[in-house]
């Protein structure tokens, strides 16, 4: 391949990633103006509903045959991953969307600072924390404190997301392992999801809202990522990745007029910075998809 048609080949991952995380956050947005029909629990039963419907007729997994290892990982990953998107939905219902994806990505920030190696690591994290105190000097005391444990506790489960995504992925080929506990996740949730909405997500245009978002939010997200990891070092993918805080504030100000105070901003910027540097530290590993926020 040409250095022209690499260089290409880049710029059209970077687009895809950035694309896929605009996608991923404007659905969150919209979720968020759906909240008074549906609730957060509404959503979320639709959300992923919806996007286990789409991933079972895209990758058809076989469930004869399954070890019981494997039906305990499978398991494990789904309950991560309802979890994950339950309590992040949760927390965007009481404070805003970018300081929420900036307090959540710490989970994995943290799993990144111990797993990584060198002394830098170290560094990263005190950027973390600092931008933490930052984010609290601007707002801690405005924002809604549930909201604040609610998004610190999708970011514990974004790291057990992590580590049982990458566990499913080597028990199951293609998407069969993704599919299955998508499928697991939606069924945990849905009753939930239908008590707290009081029936409303069965209305024909809310349905129609949770396809939308769905496909915006879990399948243009999901499939733009995979091309993009054809065309990125994972290095690379995984620092821009790191960026999804910004997104967010901007699909926040943009979508729901949410704005941020110069505190909060600054705090976004060291929290983005410190993933990208402790990605950079970590370990050397394939960065799994993501279908939360």
């Amino acid at each position: 391949m040409s250095a022209a048609a690499s260089s290409k080949g880049r710029l059209t991952g970077v687009a895809l990633v950035l694309a896929g995380m605009a996608c991923q956050d404007v659905g969150a947005a919209i979720a968020i103006l759906v909240f008074p029909q549906t609730g957060a629990l509404g959503m979320v039963a639709l959300r992923m509903g919806f996007s286990a419907i789409l991933l079972l007729l895209i990758a058809r997994p076989s469930l004869r045959g399954r070890s019981r290892a494997q039906w305990l990982t499978v398991v494990g990953f789904a309950f991560s991953l309802m979890l994950m998107n339950t309590l992040f939905y949760l927390a965007i219902d009481r404070i805003p969307l970018g300081p929420a994806v900036a307090i959540e990505v710490l989970g994995p920030l943290t799993l990144s600072v111990i797993t990584g190696r060198g002394r830098m690591r170290w560094l990263w994290a005190a950027l973390a924390l600092a931008g933490v105190a930052l984010l609290g000097h601007g707002g801690w005391g405005t924002m809604d404190p549930i909201g604040v444990l609610l998004a610190l506790s999708a970011g514990v489960m974004w790291a057990l997301y992590i580590v049982t995504s990458a566990r499913t992925g080597a028990s199951f080929q293609g998407l069969d392992g993704l599919a299955i506990a998508m499928t697991i996740g939606a069924v945990m949730i849905l009753p939930f999801g239908l008590i707290a909405s009081g029936g409303s997500v069965l209305a024909p245009q809310i349905l129609a809202l949770g396809l939308l978002i769905a496909i915006m939010s879990s399948t243009i997200p999901y499939a733009a990522e995979l091309n993009a990891l054809r065309r990125l070092p994972t290095a690379v993918f995984s620092v821009l990745m790191s960026l999804g805080p910004v997104v967010a504030a901007l699909a926040g100000l943009f979508v729901l007029g949410q704005t941020l105070g110069l505190f909060e901003a600054l705090a976004i910027v060291l929290i983005v910075c410190a993933s990208a540097g402790a990605v950079q530290s970590s370990r050397p590993r394939q960065a799994p998809p993501t279908l939360d926020v």
